[in-house]
């Protein structure tokens, strides 16, 4: 069962249950410019992340691959336990071709990053779940890893980025299918670690879901008997968390 941090919670339920529009401010905080200039090799190392390091020269630690330690170190072969944690690939590199040059003339490593220590959050319809963050993760990233089928309403899919400190709760609202279809990239918002991206189900998909709520409960037969009842009020009840409920279709996509 996939767990979500309590802050990341709290934030889907703030959000998610708020019922007005993403002012311009969100907008501009999630599309500003230097967020499209962001480089996976800017990435900097966490716990459990994994390092895969090719050095050819250096048979010792040549195609060896380690996962960061408690202590924010990786041992290796020759150097012994190298602190890491909080440098890029690029970073880390040049740390190990200055440590290895006490053995070797000019030696050359590259490394790569294995991500595991932040993570973005897919929720609503499709494979939801955490995913590893990258640096590069956009919103059609996000939308696709959850392979949803036609209950997914792309339309509507909302992007919640927590507060932290005093930054406060950032949501929008996007029309990934227009931006599919019309090939208007500049929604393609780059996603950020914590972020949660909640995509709704349809309309017919919500009222099928209460549908077979009212006529499949498991409940005490009391409860299925009186159940039936309730169907009336289903056009109400849509009406009333489509609109500006729990779901937020009332936010207008960009």
């Amino acid at each position: 069962m996939t767990v979500v941090p309590k802050y990341a919670l709290g934030a889907v339920v703030a959000a998610l249950s708020s019922g007005c529009a993403p002012n311009n401010g969100d907008m501009l905080h999630f599309l500003r410019e230097h967020e499209h200039q962001v480089s996976a090799m800017e990435y900097r190392v966490g716990i459990p992340d994994a390092i895969s390091i090719s050095a050819p020269q250096v048979l010792e630690i040549d195609n060896v691959t380690q996962r960061i330690q408690p202590d924010g170190k990786i041992t290796l072969r020759l150097l012994g336990p190298v602190k890491v944690v909080g440098m890029t690939a690029k970073e880390i590199a040049a740390k190990l071709e200055v440590l290895l040059g006490r053995y070797y003339v000019d030696p050359k490593v590259s490394v790569r990053v294995g991500y595991a220590s932040e993570q973005y959050y897919v929720c609503g319809q499709g494979r939801t779940g955490p995913r590893p963050y990258t640096g590069r993760d956009t919103l059609l990233d996000a939308v696709l890893s959850a392979q949803g089928d036609f209950r997914s309403w792309t339309s509507r899919v909302k992007v919640v980025r927590p507060a932290h400190g005093e930054t406060p709760i950032r949501t929008i609202v996007v029309n990934v299918d227009k931006m599919i279809k019309e090939g208007d990239w500049s929604k393609n918002i780059l996603l950020e670690p914590d972020d949660i991206v909640y995509i709704p189900p349809t309309p017919a998909a919500w009222f099928a879901e209460r549908v077979r709520g009212v006529l499949f409960p498991v409940a005490p037969a009391v409860q299925a008997y009186t159940a039936p009842a309730s169907l009336m009020y289903l056009d109400e009840a849509y009406d009333r968390e489509g609109g500006s409920g729990r779901y937020g279709y009332g936010y207008r996509p960009y």
